[in-house]
């Protein structure tokens, strides 16, 4: 029998932005209206555009959303541990990522927390049944699809879509993991979910439909993809490591205790 779960509690979305002000206004009026009982932290990283400003505005008409005005542009990952220090610290329950250019729809949301009651970790995932990418060309499905398949393989893992962005989590799990993160851009997601299941949580994923952004700039490139695959082999690696290390010294243990075993029988 499953053991009950504490209750979710209050959620907290968090959305990092640079230079969003084309993006920034749609996506938290659908996510509160969509979601009315949420809260909804900007994490801006300075952006010279007038991103910051924008959710400003928006904070001052709703005392559902809250700015984080940080110094400068320090990456995605930077942003999203930010944003988790601040929720943990304002005593939310629950803490989700959500980008700010529309690939994640706000309105699927629900189906996140609905499978939160049930899991510490859920991610929205592109790869399993039911789930879908919108207006990508063949080539980035193709590279996102390689490089979760290669993680797959090089962590031993089961997730379907580890890179993916849209995630829920309980805070009693970030609270475990939040110092052992170690990564940045791209391989955040990867690194989010490795440290979720080594630690024993649970994690889940649930179908949601990827849409590509329709305007601004794409932060995606080659190099962060690559650079996700040179961390998440190094980490297999290493986990290979360890877990050779465990056997041989399991045997070894087991020699020990049957030698000491021996020589109490011929006592």
């Amino acid at each position: 029998m499953t053991p009950e779960r504490e209750p979710l509690g209050t959620v907290l979305v968090i959305v990092p932005t640079y230079n969003e002000s084309m993006n920034i206004a749609s996506i938290v009026g659908r996510l509160r209206t969509a979601n009315p009982d949420v809260h909804v932290l900007v994490a801006d990283d300075n952006s010279p555009d007038g991103t910051g400003d924008i959710a400003d505005g928006m904070a001052a008409a709703d005392d559902h959303i809250h700015v984080l005005h940080r110094k400068g542009k320090e990456g995605l990952a930077a942003a999203y541990v930010a944003g988790f220090r601040w929720g943990i610290d304002h005593g939310y329950g629950v803490l989700v990522e959500h980008d700010a250019d529309g690939s994640h729809q706000p309105e699927q949301l629900p189906r996140l927390l609905e499978a939160l009651k049930n899991a510490d970790m859920v991610k929205g995932s592109r790869y399993v049944k039911g789930g879908s990418v919108v207006n990508w060309p063949k080539s980035r499905e193709l590279l996102s699809r390689g490089g979760n398949i290669w993680s797959q393989l090089m962590l031993g893992s089961s997730i379907k879509d580890l890179t993916g962005g849209y995630n829920a989590h309980r805070v009693s799990m970030m609270k475990v993991i939040i110092d052992k993160l170690e990564s940045a851009g791209y391989a955040f997601q990867v690194n989010l979910a490795w440290q979720a299941l080594q630690n024993g949580f649970t994690v889940v994923e649930v179908p949601i439909e990827f849409i590509e952004r329709e305007q601004g700039a794409s932060k995606m490139s080659r190099r962060i993809v690559f650079e996700a695959l040179g961390l998440t082999t190094k980490w297999g690696i290493n986990h290979r490591i360890d877990q050779v290390k465990g056997l041989f010294g399991k045997g070894s243990k087991q020699a020990v205790d049957g030698s000491e075993h021996g020589d109490t029988a011929k006592g």
